[in-house]
């Protein structure tokens, strides 16, 4: 496994990252039916290819499976594939995330209480709540940063 910062996002690359964030994002947010995830991905390419820090693994055949953006100090995303969760990529990003980029803050669903408490064990708390996401929709964020 090999982590790189992306510095051409072709539209190969973002096909492969789309097709890593759905496979993460059906695993982990169950809370989402197909309609909605179908109606997000839409969303997904314009927000990869707008990141200003997008930082991928890849797998020993220079496939992605596992990736992370970074604005400014907050991580905007961060997804792995199932095949790959448990391996120790996330915590390797978040790690990159906080050297290379002084990542302090991030918002996850309430719904995805593993992603929550991954984030704990990696340093974060929660300083906030809201009852819906930024599009209005019924799922709550926290809001966490690290101390």
């Amino acid at each position: 496994m090999r982590i790189s910062e992306v510095n051409e996002k072709t539209p190969i690359l973002i096909q492969q990252l789309l097709e890593v964030w759905e496979k993460s994002v059906r695993a982990t947010h169950l809370f989402l039916s197909d309609n909605e995830i179908k109606n997000i991905k839409e969303y997904v390419p314009q927000a990869l290819s707008e990141i200003a820090h997008l930082v991928i693994v890849e797998d020993d055949r220079n496939y992605p499976v596992a990736f992370m953006g970074v604005e400014d100090d907050t991580l905007e995303m961060l997804f792995v594939t199932p095949e790959e969760r448990g391996k120790g990529l996330g915590k390797s990003l978040i790690q990159y995330g906080i050297e290379r980029y002084a990542v302090k803050k991030l918002t996850v669903n309430e719904q995805n209480p593993q992603a929550k408490g991954f984030y704990e064990r990696m340093g974060f708390h929660v300083y906030k709540r809201t009852d819906h996401d930024e599009q209005g929709n019924d799922y709550p964020l926290l809001y966490m940063k690290r101390q």
